[in-house]
């Protein structure tokens, strides 16, 4: 095979479909080289302003000089750096040091390497949540919309996904809404539990830092709230080995996880109802749905959140077995996993949640279809009512029962065994028995009849517990989202 051009690179490599093919550049762009990084010359410059407010022998020249050189990272020496040292920080911090001569002296002073590499990962999981929850809250926004369109269309509801009573199409929405409620309030309240991991020192006791200041706790102390603050966390975590817990990792991806099964639920009822022609997920006019069956609408959108929504879920086996054997004060083998399975979280958490509000915003309802399913079923459904209305006309119920046990089971047997539609209800009519209330069953079987409080539980969930939480993200609401791929 030929060696490939430079221009061929790129295509030469294994590249992650989550960044390639689906995510948005913004969270491809919050677990970047640049952005890790750059991040780490800014904690540099955060811990060398702290401490010379605190009485270090640090110059405004040098503050100057790695104040103009944050972005100026040269990629190529700091891989060459590693290459030889096998340490990725002091890498580059000889980098940093290369373009700021006069600062070179007190870059990383005091400091261990998890004071850049924690620190940096607890920003990046607070940006990646402060992504995901403006999208999240579209999903919700736009679903709501869909819920209150359809609160009165009466549908036919499933339980073991067999016909059930009825219910609407709006009110089953809102049993995906406040699913993804739930996981709104749980990724904000993950993201506003991290903490920062603060000037801790190699072990976590901040002796280097105490040796520093000469012993003087107090200005230790303020040492590290002023880090805190500059890197825009209100707290710090009061304890640490030489990492933050990595406990926290697994709220982190719990919260992840629980969106992930929220919306392979969403969409696998979105497939289950394709199926049934109910409802139908975007169709674009060019789309392909079968390569050999040109007829087909297949449900790729809802398939695709289902299949990377499972490798969402399974993410979180990885940080609750790298807590359980982190050694001490800290074991290695912590990093290379969090390096994959940290990013792949949010990563895959975008996209499904890109996906969602495509498909959110474009389903697609067939009223009709609902209802003649609606009346393959009702007829039984309405058995009940039929009973209790020749009761009030002077009936007896034990007879009515047993007319109406018999003429449903012949109404079966014509579903069941021929193949035809219900007819149960054309045999009561043709039944003298039930003459009473011939000119009733209309009315008794009108299915807005059967769906209870179903519109009235949407109307008051939207106005009292949906819109309410998507206040703090209108100014975040955007335009209608079109798929890449």
């Amino acid at each position: 095979m030929a060696t490939p051009g430079a221009e061929e690179d790129v295509l030469a490599r294994y590249r992650s479909p989550l960044v390639s093919r689906y995510a948005s550049a913004e969270m491809g762009f919050n677990f970047s080289e640049r952005k890790k990084f750059g991040t780490w010359r800014r904690l540099w410059l955060y811990l060398a302003q702290a401490e010379k407010s605190l009485g270090l022998p640090i110059t405004d020249e040098q503050i100057q000089e790695m104040e103009a050189n944050l972005d100026n990272i040269d990629f190529k020496m700091a891989a060459e750096e590693e290459k030889k040292l096998r340490h990725d920080v002091m890498a580059h911090v000889h980098t940093f040091a290369h373009c700021c001569p006069k600062a070179a002296a007190i870059i990383h002073l005091g400091a261990t390497s998890c004071y850049v590499g924690d620190n940096t990962d607890l920003i990046v999981l607070r940006d990646g949540f402060n992504l995901l929850l403006p999208k999240l809250a579209r999903v919700i926004s736009r679903l709501a919309d869909f819920a209150e369109k359809y609160a009165d269309l009466p549908t036919l509801g499933f339980t073991h996904y067999q016909p059930a009573q009825l219910t609407t199409v709006g009110k089953r929405c809102c049993l995906w809404i406040q699913d993804l409620c739930m996981d709104l309030q749980n990724l904000e309240r993950a993201r506003d539990d991290l903490r920062f991991r603060g000037v801790k020192g190699t072990t976590g006791t901040q002796a280097s830092f105490l040796q520093l200041f000469e012993g003087d706790h107090s200005k230790v102390e303020e040492l590290d709230r002023l880090v805190t603050a500059k890197a825009g966390f209100k707290r710090a975590y009061m304890v640490t080995g030489q990492t933050y817990s990595r406990k926290v990792d697994i709220g982190v991806l719990s919260a992840l996880a629980s969106l992930g099964a929220s919306i392979h639920k969403i969409c696998t009822d979105i497939r289950l109802l394709a199926n049934l022609k109910e409802i139908e997920e975007p169709f674009e006019k060019d789309q392909i749905g079968s390569s050999a069956m040109p007829y087909k609408r297949n449900p790729m959108r809802s398939e695709r959140c289902c299949s990377l929504a499972r490798h969402l879920m399974t993410l979180v086996l990885d940080p609750l077995q790298t807590a359980s054997v982190q050694w001490f004060e800290r074991t290695l083998d912590d990093s290379a996993n969090r390096r994959v399975c940290l990013a792949e979280a949010f990563l895959t958490a975008d996209i499904i949640l890109s996906t969602l509000q495509n498909i959110s915003e474009g389903l697609v309802v067939y009223p009709k279809v609902i209802e003649r399913r609606i009346q393959q079923e009702l007829p039984f459904m309405a058995t009940e009512n039929i009973i209790m209305a020749m009761v009030k006309a002077g009936g007896n119920r034990q007879d009515c029962h047993e007319r109406i046990r018999v003429l449903s089971q012949q109404a079966a047997a014509v579903v069941k065994q021929e193949g035809g539609d219900n007819d149960f209800i054309a045999r009561v009519r043709s039944d003298p028995y039930f003459s009473p209330i011939h000119k009733q069953l209309e009315s008794l079987l009108d299915p807005s009849s059967f769906t209870g409080r179903a519109p009235q539980q949407v109307a008051k969930f939207l106005k009292e517990e949906v819109r309410p939480a998507l206040i703090p993200y209108q100014s975040k609401m955007g335009e209608k989202i079109e798929l890449a791929l």
